[in-house]
């Protein structure tokens, strides 16, 4: 980079590098909306759909090819929807560069858009201004606060040779600088690209790729099995094994798993709402429930981001009181600045009635370090007050031992400490010390505590140093370890640290990767846009209510309301969320073997297949669709949190299937050799046996105790007494299949409720075996 001079670059030399390094903007890498769309189709669920709709075309059913094809559609825009976040994350991020800058060229200052800043560039920082690039200062001073990118509460003082970053924000006072970089190669185009590449598959989409993957195995197996044994066995002709395999397909689609999984969470969104809380991603929900480790900001997270007057100490001779007034008297009232502002309100509320009376007032000089007032004492006779850095007024007016200990042991604590000194203008002496802090929430101990409680260990992550992190680890409730400084460790552990400090926006992103490479499922919870990447990394990443719209757009869930008492409602809330949905999972497991394995147990009795395609989609709808009034079910959020244990749902899912299988086989054993039905009304009979057989184990499945020991919700009896009635209508009827007698019917529908009694007594055992629920 060439070394500008005090008159700037050349506005050839500007155009030259415009064209090497770029504009001073972050690149539009957005994926085309038409190829992110198409991507929402190639997967293990769509593909499936997509084979069913295909052979449902062949066959000339475009009803239920139109009915397949509906759904596919929905979970298509879903996913496009919620993909579409990250895109409105770097919006948030490049609306936050400075729109003009400026820049002295050919030797004159101009007043340029920031996207034509080049490194080398000399610019000017006024107040209210943003700092449109990573730059270094070389003349002048400005207070700088830079809180929304590094996380540091407190505004710093920048003189020459300092640098700071793009989108800081000038709070004080006028300097020079030097651009050193621009567009993606600032911190901030760091922290956007860590946003546009942070990913992480969501242990939903994780449980619906593994339980389809598992039902695909298994069922894939037993209708190759149905082919051979049709045209090997049974020499079935290819014009009746086509239907057979199609029946077969849909009834191991799992078609509205994807979907129930979006109802339960956009219910459980709803619910949020009322409380406070935004879900942006409905995965966050049900992700909630599975949250072990909180790693939260502290600025603005734990804290209020602002200073407040922490501490005073008082000098002989002067009491905490008057020294609060007298460095009133040495603030400025009404600016920009944080530290006079937070003095005034703590003066505001003394009581003194000798207070002096302020003459006049000489605001904050960089150059040195303090800001001074004259005043006239309750006698009238003239006083001086000093107010600055400690160092500084200690040298200004006499400093005793006393006052040096008790300046070194507050900002050893973290505290930012300033001196305030006063007396005649030739005699000033050492009135006490004041220590500033942005001090915690008041919620924030109570909602660590109440997150212990439910399991979620809670981790402190912050810009801060190290002795300011630890007082408000130990103000909050957090006990554990600080980390040492230095790279962050691999594959962490929520038991090795409760804080982590001096962390840059990079180290948030891979504190939070490092949890999940451990094991956890991980929340993330801040306000900057330095916190922009780890919120989106995070499994569930949580925006407090006064964040950025960087920080909002990247989380998935908003607070909407003050305070952090939202994030305990969301674990409660997606704890229940899980528990519906794992039910519809099991359920879905359950129902997807046993008509799977009743195809071919029927084939078996009868040499025909049992089900039409047209009743398999009769069976379809009212078992997947109706039954995704799971989604609304009454439950009870867990202890502790969740976790989807595939393995052992699949396992718990087969038992419930064969217990099925085992009544839908007896019933079709009654019609086939007592009742002797021929084909067509053993199919009618087949019919109602699963939908009756799947209304049973739909009760089972929602309950992990006794089926009588909770109330469910209306919308699954209303949903239930819907899916009898309309299957008994159609059987009775003689609608779309051979009618079957009213006796027959009922006789099955009492069958079936005594099943669920007798499945009941092997449910409990064998659930709390296979730790379901």
């Amino acid at each position: 980079m060439r070394q500008a001079s005090d008159d700037g670059l050349t506005s050839q030399e500007a155009r030259r590098l415009l064209t090497t390094v770029g504009a001073n903007a972050m690149p539009d890498t957005s994926m085309h909306p038409l190829r992110m769309a198409l991507e929402k189709f190639w997967a293990p669920v769509p593909w499936m759909l997509e084979a069913a709709i295909i052979l449902q075309v062949i066959l000339g059913d475009y009803v239920s090819a139109a009915i397949i094809a509906t759904l596919l559609a929905f979970n298509a825009g879903l996913g496009l929807f919620q993909e579409s976040r990250a895109q409105a994350t770097l919006a948030a991020l490049r609306s936050r560069l400075a729109l003009n800058a400026s820049v002295r060229r050919d030797g004159a200052w101009a007043l340029v858009p920031a996207a034509e800043l080049v490194p080398g560039d000399v610019v000017k920082l006024s107040l209210g201004g943003v700092v449109a690039a990573d730059v270094r200062l070389t003349e002048g001073g400005v207070l700088l606060d830079q809180s929304m990118l590094t996380g540091e509460s407190i505004p710093i003082e920048a003189g020459p040779g300092v640098e700071t970053y793009a989108g800081a924000l000038v709070r004080r006072g006028e300097a020079v600088a030097e651009v050193t970089a621009t567009g993606a190669h600032t911190k901030f185009g760091r922290t956007a690209e860590l946003v546009r590449t942070a990913h992480v598959v969501s242990t939903q989409q994780k449980a619906v790729l593994r339980v389809v993957r598992n039902l695909a195995g298994f069922n894939g197996i037993v209708i190759i099995v149905l082919v051979v044994y049709s045209y090997f066995f049974l020499n079935m002709p290819p014009a009746e094994i086509i239907p057979l395999v199609l029946t077969a397909v849909l009834a191991s689609i799992p078609v509205a798993l994807p979907a129930t999984f979006t109802l339960a969470a956009a219910l459980g969104a709803r619910e949020l709402a009322k409380l406070g809380v935004l879900p942006t991603r409905l995965s966050a929900v049900d992700e909630a429930a599975s949250m072990d480790v909180l790693c939260s900001d502290k600025t603005g997270t734990l804290t209020r981001n602002e200073l407040a007057v922490t501490d005073v100490r008082a000098m002989p001779g002067f009491d905490p009181a008057h020294v609060l007034v007298l460095a009133s008297l040495a603030s400025s009232d009404g600016g920009q600045d944080p530290v006079d502002a937070a003095i005034r309100q703590a003066a505001s509320s003394q009581r003194v009635s000798d207070a002096p009376k302020l003459s006049k007032f000489t605001a904050f000089d960089p150059s040195r370090k303090s800001s001074e007032a004259t005043a006239a004492d309750a006698a009238g006779k003239p006083i001086k007050i000093i107010k600055g850095a400690f160092a500084i007024v200690s040298k200004l007016a006499s400093s005793s031992p006393t006052a040096i200990a008790a300046a070194k042991e507050l900002e050893d604590k973290g505290f930012r400490v300033l001196a305030v000194a006063a007396g005649p203008d030739d005699g000033v002496r050492l009135a006490g010390l004041i220590a500033l802090s942005d001090p915690p929430r008041e919620d924030s101990a109570p909602l660590i505590a109440a997150l212990k409680a439910l399991g979620v260990a809670t981790i402190m992550v912050t810009g801060d140093a190290p002795a300011t992190a630890a007082i408000v680890a130990r103000a909050v409730g957090l006990a554990g370890q600080t980390c040492p400084p230095g790279a962050v460790p691999d594959n962490l552990r929520a038991e090795q640290f409760s804080v982590f400090a001096g962390v840059l926006p990079e180290d948030k992103y891979r504190l939070v990767k490092s949890f999940q490479n451990g094991g956890h499922t991980v929340g993330m919870c801040g306000d900057g846009a330095n916190d922009a990447p780890a919120l989106r990394q995070a499994q569930i990443g949580i925006a407090v209510s006064t964040a950025t719209d960087v920080a909002k757009s990247a989380a998935g869930m908003v607070l909407t309301q003050a305070g952090l008492g939202g994030i305990v409602s969301a674990v409660k809330e997606g704890r229940m969320t899980f528990q519906r949905i794992l039910s519809y999972a099991l359920n879905s497991i359950t129902k997807k073997t046993m008509q799977v394995l009743f195809l071919a147990v029927g084939l078996v009795m009868t040499g025909h297949a049992i089900l039409t395609p047209l009743l398999m989609v009769l069976v379809m709808i009212a078992g997947d669709f109706l039954g995704m009034s799971l989604a609304t079910d009454n439950v009870q959020p867990s202890p502790m949190p969740n976790a989807w244990r595939i393995g052992n749902l699949t396992i718990a899912g087969v038992i419930m299937g064969l217990g099925e299988l085992a009544f839908c086989t007896s019933v079709m054993g009654f019609g086939a050799y007592y009742a002797k039905l021929d084909i067509d009304a053993l199919r009618t009979l087949a019919f109602i046996a699963i939908v009756f057989g799947n209304q049973a184990t739909t009760y089972n499945n929602r309950e992990r105790r006794r089926l009588w020991s909770s109330r469910p919700s209306s919308w699954l009896v209303v949903s239930s007494v819907a899916d009898i009635g309309i299957a008994s209508t159609l059987a009775v009827g003689g609608i779309a299949m051979t009618p079957l007698p009213v006796a027959t019917v009922a006789l099955t529908l009492a069958t079936a409720a005594a099943f669920a009694i007798a499945m009941d007594l092997v449910k409990v055992p064998m659930f709390r075996r296979l730790d379901i629920g």
